[in-house]
This record gives C-alpha cells, structure tokens and sequence, in this order.
C-alpha cells in the first residue's frame, strides 16, 4: 500500500471530523478514565504485585483498614515502598515466549478456521468492514489446544496454571508490548490507513492515545478485533481455570468453590461473547473507538490485569465459600449471562430480519430513523436505520448493561469481599463506571447521528440502563 501524500491543515481537519464515525470521542471525553489511562500501565503492574505471593496478605485483604493508614502515618516510605513493588515486576523472556505463543496460536486460528463473512455498520464514509465469523471454532478449538498441551492434557509442554505463575512477568511483557504496539498504530493510521475512516487530531499526544484509525488491517488481519476479541478475551477465558488450578496445587488438593464457579461462570460468559461476537462488531467499541492506546492498550494490558482480579486474588486468598453458597452466587451471574444473551439476540435478530419479526409475541414498535454518509466520491447518501423500541430494547436504551452487571458483582461477591476485602470489588467498580460511560457516550452519538429520530426515540425509552431509575 502506499503512503498518502502530506495533507493540508484544513484537509485534515475535514478528514479527521469525517473520521470520527459521528462522535467526538477520545481523551478529553471522560477526565476519570483519562486519569486511569495515565496512570494505568503503573497501576496495571501493581496489581499484578498485589495478586503475587510477594505481597503482604494483610495489606492486600485491608486496604482500606491497613494499607491506607499505613500510607497516611509515613508518606516518603510509602512512595518508596509503591515504587519499589513496581519496579520489581519485570519482564521475563518465559513471559514473553508465552504471550508471544499466545498470540501466535490465536493469529493461526485466525487464518485456518473456516467461517461466514459478515459484515458490520457502514461507516461516515461509506466502508463497510467486513470479518470472518469463526469465533466459536476459536474459542472451542483454543481451549482444546490449551488444556492438550498443558501437563493436564497428553503434551505436557507447561503446567496448567502457566498463567497464573508468569501472569506479573507477563503484565510487564504485555505493557511493553501495548506501548510500542500503539505507536505503530498511530504511524499506520497518518501513513498508511486502511481505509478513509481515519487522519490526525492535530495533537501528537491525542493521536496516539485516542488513535488515528478506525479500522486497520495488516495482511488482511483486523487488528482491532485480533487485539479485542482473540487475545484479550481468551486470555480472560482461560485466565479463570489456570488460577483455579494453581489454587488446588498450592492448598493440598482442596478447591476452592467459589473460584471454581466464578471461573465457570466467566467462561461461559465469554463462550456467549463468542457466540455473539459479530454484534460487539457492531459495538461502540468498533464502530466509535479508534484503534489507539486508549483501546488496544486497554485490551492488551487493562483486561488482563483488571478482568481477572478478582479470581487472580482468591489464589493466595481462598474464598472459604460453602459449596452451596458458592453455587447461589454462579446460578445469579448465569442469570445475568443468560439475559444479557438474550437481549442482544433480540436486537440481533430485529436487525437481520428487518423488523419482521415477533418480539416478546408481538410485532415490534421500532423508529425508522434516516442518516447521511459522504461516499467515496465525496456525494451525500441517505440510509435508514431501525430503532428496536419493544422487549428488553423498549425497557431501557442499554438494559443489557444492567445484565451484564449483574454477572460482575456476582463474580466479584464469589470472591468473597467480607473475608478478602474490597479490592476484589474493583472489576465491578470500574465496570459500573465504564458502561454509565458508554451508555452516556452511545447517546450522544446516537442523537448526533439520528437527530430527530433519536429525540423520538428516546421519548419512547427514556431510560438508559435501569428502567425507572437510570
């Protein structure tokens, strides 16, 4: 491919506008997560060190209690001592070897396994992207190879809980990894985009953490769904049962119940994610999200660390869950996984039929909403979108969120924060915060996108993600 010519000033901006898929999006959107984003490749690291068997239990299981107060009564040793456990996680050529082998599995897959192509939304400029759905095959055959060339499986190349005893030395591999990763992203994006959706901010500093491309490919391989979707995810799939594993290794045999459910129920979780892959696809996070540090970074680094927490933390901590008690706990976060399944399925099949269809019994109340894209040729094209306002879609805009929720809290109570202390409580925490975030951000751009059709429509469904609250 070669390199665009060096644009103007005000073609940049005309491109960048046309680029940003109807929304203005990136760093200055959402101050919190900028701070997260700043301090997270540190903040990831430190994680890792907390869910290590370096880490002081009785800080990590008080935080609030100890650690805090700690830090309060001596500041300069704090600062010295937070440093200091950084610094200590360090890359290791195992590490990197096994994320490197990772990805490489992952990437293969990609290549060999069959699948249908489908396409997802048209963009500003008219592109259609389009992917090869072969997620479920990934995620059956992936787990295969990984449990085959385990000591569990008839390889015996690595022991099954591999992931939990390099995961610090990983986490650093990975934020090295994610740093120089965004780099080439932002280069591609001003160079050599893949398609029209993409151009500069006029910040160096913007470009590269919110991105300059929307849809890259190398080799024909989209990067953003290899990065989302077939590590990332897979990771924190098989993330749950390798912890699991170590747990039963490092206590005499004894599992851990409420680990074992809570991996059981993230996996499923994410074998339904699979299963409903092309609809994230047609996400905010792909449609909206350009591929910059803010995504990629996150998904290469923040899931990882941030994800698995709560799971990676009850290795060294045990839930003391009853078999019983653990089970309540799986059948709620299954229910959540169930519904949240099926309120995608809804809109997923409302869509593929064109509104013809039934929902809950009945025909669908729905918004014919019109838009404008810019072809190629620079003309302006109008299209139609439906807008579902029936079934779990006219209960609230994002009702799925609260299904979806629902599942994380489940998981994080499974590792038991009376007992363990509320750093397990984090990945519900931040999850709360990001879906309020996106619900907010899919609004906008919904409204800027669909203009009066959206004001209609939200007359219709006046609530985001809670009916009657929210």
């Amino acid at each position: 491919m070669a390199p665009k010519d060096e644009p103007s000033a005000s073609q940049t901006k005309k491109d960048y506008d046309k680029g940003t898929n109807y929304v203005e999006a990136g760093i200055e959107a959402n101050l919190f997560f900028f701070g997260l984003i700043l301090a997270g490749p540190f903040l990831t690291v430190l994680l890792a060190y907390v869910t290590s068997p370096e880490m002081d239990s009785e800080l990590a299981m008080a935080p609030l209690m100890k650690m805090i107060p700690a830090c309060v009564a001596d500041v300069p040793q704090c600062l010295s001592s937070i440093a200091e456990a950084g610094w200590s996680v360090q890359p290791t050529y195992e590490a990197m070897q096994f994320i490197l082998g990772f990805m490489g599995v992952a990437w293969m897959l990609e290549v060999v396994l069959p699948g249908k192509i489908e396409c997802g939304p048209e963009t500003l400029t008219g592109h259609i992207p389009k992917y090869k759905d072969n997620a479920i095959l990934h995620c059956i055959v992936f787990s295969f190879l990984f449990w085959a060339g385990s000591n569990l499986g008839f390889l015996d190349l690595y022991d099954f809980g591999i992931m939990y005893d390099l995961f610090p030395s990983s986490l650093a591999f990975l934020n090295i990894f994610g740093m120089l990763f965004c780099v080439g992203l932002m280069l591609k994006g001003l160079y050599f985009p893949s398609t029209d959706d993409s151009g500069s901010s006029g910040s160096l500093f913007k470009d590269y953490v919110w991105g300059t491309e929307l849809y890259p490919r190398i080799w024909g391989l989209d990067l953003k769904r290899f990065i989302n979707c077939r590590f990332a995810m897979t990771y924190w799939q098989l993330a749950g049962f390798s912890f699991c594993y170590r747990s039963y290794t490092l206590h005499g045999g004894e599992l851990d119940w409420g680990l074992f459910f809570s991996a059981l129920s993230q996996y499923l979780y994410l074998f339904k994610f699979f299963l409903w892959e092309m609809g994230y696809m047609r996400s905010i996070d792909i449609i909206v999200d350009r591929a910059g540090f803010e995504i990629q970074w996150g998904c290469l680094v923040w899931v990882p660390s941030v994800y698995t927490l709560h799971t990676r933390f009850s290795v060294m901590h045990p839930t003391g869950w009853s078999k019983e008690m653990a089970a309540g706990l799986f059948v709620v976060s299954m229910l959540g996984v169930v519904l949240n399944y099926l309120a995608d399925r809804e809109r997923d099949v409302f869509r593929a039929t064109n509104g013809q269809c039934k929902v809950w019994g009945r025909d669908p109340k729905y918004i014919t909403a019109e838009y404008e894209i810019v072809t190629a040729s620079g003309k302006t094209q109008t299209k139609k979108s439906l807008l579902l306002a029936s079934g779990f879609w006219g209960m609230a805009r994002h009702f799925q969120y609260f299904f979806e929720l629902q599942a994380a809290w489940s998981w994080c109570l499974l590792a038991n924060p009376w007992q363990n202390g509320v750093l397990v409580l984090w990945y519900a925490v931040f999850l709360t915060t990001l879906l309020i975030d996106r619900a907010d951000r899919d609004s906008r751009k919904c409204h800027l996108k669909y203009g009066p059709y959206y004001e209609e429509y939200c007359r219709l469904v006046p609530y985001k993600i809670v009916p009657g609250v929210y």
